[in-house]
């Protein structure tokens, strides 16, 4: 791929990547303008009272642009009931109609609310998920076809002066794109080029642009990937940030936070929408802790500029090949470092919460699929048999009384690790800052194979602190395993999560960590700590060790309880460890949106569901009463069940 490196203002200096202004209504965004809170309607959009509640709910909840389902014309008409009813109770807020196959309801709610959503995989063309091999003429003949269907309503938009958002789906990429750029970051920037020259070619640039996936990895991709190619033909557009079927809770949060958390980090974002198979209003809250937390961003203290190529491409992910040290780097996962160097005592108990859990009876250690692998201890000191799987770190100095601990290692703080006489053969983690990490450093340590580097910040832009520290250690050649360890104190258990995942995801999702170190003070649990730390790896795909969920926010299209069905689903399968299984609320939003899900489960019709296995449908029209041990029984034959234990 033969694209400059460079997507976003500085690496290294929080800027927002400055995007042209666009109106949606009397609201303003893009440019200068604050980054916008948005959020999806669940009801029925032809129930105008449901629908108006809901949206006053979730306007007082801090949605600033209310976006509903228009999956005919009949709904498209109803928008303008629901917008007229919204005035009359006192409500301006902008409204987005989304649409996905119907060109004739883009067309009317065009002319009666203030933006339209498209969906250039579903707008003109019918997935059938066939690879055609298409010759240059038969390709061009295919967007000429294009340009026919979506001209009208561009004209439309521009004659109302209403807004367009082109939103890109990872999951639903028409088989044209995929035929000749497959699934990929770059087929879902180009499924959003074509449309934007049509829209170009008519004058027309009231445009917001999404790219949004379901696998963080491929949504932060796709969107570094528009921005740098923006950036070589001069436009700048603004971009609306979405991870796809985030599912719900905890893992809902985190996932959402790693995807756009991550590019918020790199200065873009003009708009987000946290998708959570939650009512609405519960989204608005975690967007704006998401968004709220860059507006002082600017007083960072600084960072050294990057004065070189990026030492790794920010288009593809690739994990930096590190040395391996018993089970850290390499090809090992990510190791999770537990921190209980602040607790006044160290109990077999108190292992409960990094999941060791002891039985007095059995004289024996049971470890959960969220197992530590390392304990910080500091100086703490521990009476009792560890399991011989947890390794335990001590500071250099307390580490002496500990040293023939088969599974015990010092921690050494910078410089100090030359200093000492006395280090492990085996095992030296080190931590460092970016005042440490020099050059003249780097090269003084990075022959010694038994070192593992801890890269600490205490800067306000963490991220880019510990990124650019990552990258002085690829830039020099130094293969030491890498630890990135991030410092929290006094937040909320929300703040915890979203912060967290932000800066650690950002890193992983470059290719940087051989593991992670939470440190925390007056937060949260050692329990929620760690969870949210196996959270992290699971949404960045760096380490799975949980059921996930691909799992749709809902919408008017749903067919079915999304909520009840997801945790009925949850209840039975959360013990299959890797396996990935897709809850969709409609055909829009599957099998596409699935991606790489193993198993679907899709409403097809009121009370009617498909089965799927990846992208195939193997069983149609399935009872909702029955659906749930269909797709246990599914599983089952292929061979990827396990019984409870």
């Amino acid at each position: 791929m033969n694209y400059s490196n460079n997507y976003c203002n500085s690496f290294t200096e929080y800027k927002r990547f400055l995007t042209r202004e666009v109106s949606i209504g009397d609201l303003k965004m893009g440019a200068f303008n604050p980054i916008r809170i948005q959020s999806m309607t669940t009801t029925d959009t032809m129930d105008t009272h449901a629908t108006v509640e809901q949206s006053i709910r979730m306007i007082n909840a801090g949605c600033e642009l209310v976006r509903i389902t228009a999956p005919s014309i009949n709904e498209a008409k109803n928008l303008e009931l629901i917008k007229n009813e919204l005035k009359l109770r006192g409500f301006n807020t902008p409204i987005c109609a989304d649409i996905h196959f119907t060109p004739n309801a883009a067309e009317f709610a065009a002319r009666v609310i203030e933006k339209v959503r498209v969906n250039p995989g579903n707008y003109a063309d019918k997935k059938k998920f066939e690879v055609f091999d298409y010759t240059d003429s038969a390709y061009e003949s295919e967007l000429e076809r294009i340009r026919k269907r979506f001209t009208p309503l561009v004209k439309i938009c521009k004659e109302y002066g209403t807004a367009m958002r082109i939103g890109t789906n990872h999951g639903s990429l028409s088989d044209r794109i995929l035929s000749r750029y497959g699934d990929t970051p770059l087929g879902m920037v180009e499924s959003a080029l074509e449309f934007l020259r049509i829209c170009e070619e008519n004058n027309y640039f009231n445009i917001v642009i999404s790219m949004k996936a379901s696998n963080t990895q491929v949504m932060v991709q796709a969107y570094r990937l528009l921005v740098a190619k923006m950036m070589e033909s001069n436009r700048n557009y603004p971009l609306h940030l979405g991870v796809t079927e985030a599912g719900d809770g905890e893992d809902g949060r985190i996932k959402s936070a790693v995807g756009i958390g991550s590019l918020l980090e790199d200065g873009l974002g003009d708009t987000i929408r946290v998708s959570l198979t939650e009512e609405p209003e519960f989204e608005l809250p975690v967007a704006k802790l998401l968004a709220d937390r860059y507006s002082l961003r600017k007083e960072h203290k600084k960072i050294p500029q990057i004065k070189f190529k990026l030492p790794y491409n920010p288009f593809e992910y690739e994990r930096f090949h590190t040395n391996e040290i018993i089970n850290i780097g390499n090809h090992n996962v990510p190791r999770i470092i537990a921190d209980y160097s602040m607790k006044p005592e160290v109990t077999a108990a108190s292992l409960f919460g990094v999941g060791y859990n002891y039985s007095v009876p059995l004289d024996k250690w049971n470890l959960t699929d969220m197992a530590v692998d390392y304990l910080f201890l500091g100086d703490n000191n521990i009476n009792f048999e560890t399991p011989g799987t947890l390794g335990l770190i001590y500071n250099s100095q307390s580490w002496l009384a500990h040293k023939n601990h088969k599974l015990s290692f010092p921690l050494f703080c910078g410089d100090e690790y030359f200093r000492l006489t006395e280090t492990s053969s085996k095992l030296n983690f080190v931590v460092v800052t970016i005042e440490v990490l020099t050059a003249e450093f780097i090269e003084k340590i990075k022959n010694d194979n038994t070192v593992c580097l801890v890269l600490d910040s205490f800067n306000m832009h963490t991220m880019s602190e510990l990124r650019r520290m990552a990258i002085d250690l690829a830039y020099h050649k130094c293969k030491l395993p890498i630890i990135i360890k991030c410092n929290y104190g006094q937040l909320s258990q929300e703040e915890f999560q979203l912060f967290s995942s932000t800066d650690i995801g950002g890193l992983l999702l470059d290719g940087f960590g051989d593991g992670i170190w939470i440190k925390q003070k007056d937060c949260v649990s050692i329990q929620i700590c760690n969870s949210t730390a196996f959270g992290i790896l699971q949404a960045s795909r760096t380490r799975i060790s949980k059921t996930e969920y691909i799992s749709c926010p809902s919408c008017g299209r749903t067919l079915f309880d999304l909520q009840e069905t997801t945790q009925k689903i949850r209840e039975r399968t959360d013990h299959l460890k890797g396996i990935k299984i897709g809850i969709m609320g409609c055909i829009v939003n599957g099998p596409g949106e699935m991606a790489d899900a193993d198993y679907g489960y899709v409403g097809t019709g009121p009370g009617k569901i498909s089965l799927y296995k990846g992208k195939v449908v193997v069983k149609k029209n399935v009872t909702s009463e029955t659906a749930v041990n269909e797709l246990i029984g599914l599983i089952k034959e292929n061979g990827d069940w396990l019984e409870k234990k």
